[in-house]
């Protein structure tokens, strides 16, 4: 797609991203991150086409690249989304087994976060959890993650785990399950870009005790 016309930097910026999504769920993740790069020459969205382009280079397992627009997206984007891009780069370091990276973008996550403040700290004590260490409190973060709207979504996948560390067998399977069901029945890109976390989620059911 051409960058030059009459159109606006903000509308081809708009148009662009419907031509990556194209392409990341077609799973053409090398077009898609070419589409994002171009989106970021606009100089508009930028914290927007930097999580996009890590979306794309995540899932051509370039973790470092991923990594490197997810920090530049923290950084230029607006206040207002300073914890969700930290939070998703806590979560890429999360599934890559860096639990030291991992801890240090969900605490600043958590440090950020306003309204989801509840689902960055729930998914620090997963990645604690996960990486050795004790985490007193648990049940205290299930409840109150579980009361707000984060709770949902991609929440389902956090308290699942959270329930699992806490021992809490029939409660993490309702979570697990309930998160693998809507992130498989939606939009394509949806169950592309939460590949990592489904099979997470799939292989702590797996590991559940026999009932």
């Amino acid at each position: 797609m051409s960058l030059r016309g009459p159109l606006d930097r903000t509308t081809q910026a708009m148009l662009l991203r419907q031509l990556y999504l194209a392409y990341f769920e077609t799973r053409r993740f090398e077009r898609a991150a070419e589409v994002a790069e171009q989106v970021l020459s606009l100089g508009v969205l930028r914290d927007v086409a930097h999580q996009d382009a890590a979306r794309a280079k995540q899932a051509l397992g370039d973790i470092d690249g991923a990594v490197g627009h997810l920090r530049l997206a923290a950084r230029t984007g607006p206040a207002s989304r300073r914890a969700f891009h930290w939070w998703t780069l806590g979560s890429v370091y999360h599934l890559a087994r860096r639990y030291d990276e991992a801890i240090g973008a969900l605490t600043r996550a958590a440090r950020w976060g306003t309204r989801d403040k509840p689902l960055y700290q729930g998914h620090l004590a997963v990645v604690q959890c996960e990486s050795g260490k004790t985490v007193e409190g648990l049940g205290a973060l299930i409840d109150r993650l579980s009361e707000v709207p984060a709770g949902q979504g991609y929440g389902r996948f956090v308290l699942g785990q959270m329930a699992y560390f806490d021992r809490r067998w029939d409660e993490a399977k309702k979570y697990l399950e309930a998160f693998v069901q809507r992130s498989t029945s939606g939009r394509a890109a949806v169950a592309i870009a939460l590949g990592g976390e489904i099979e997470a989620a799939r292989q702590t059911l797996a590991s559940l005790p026999k009932r």
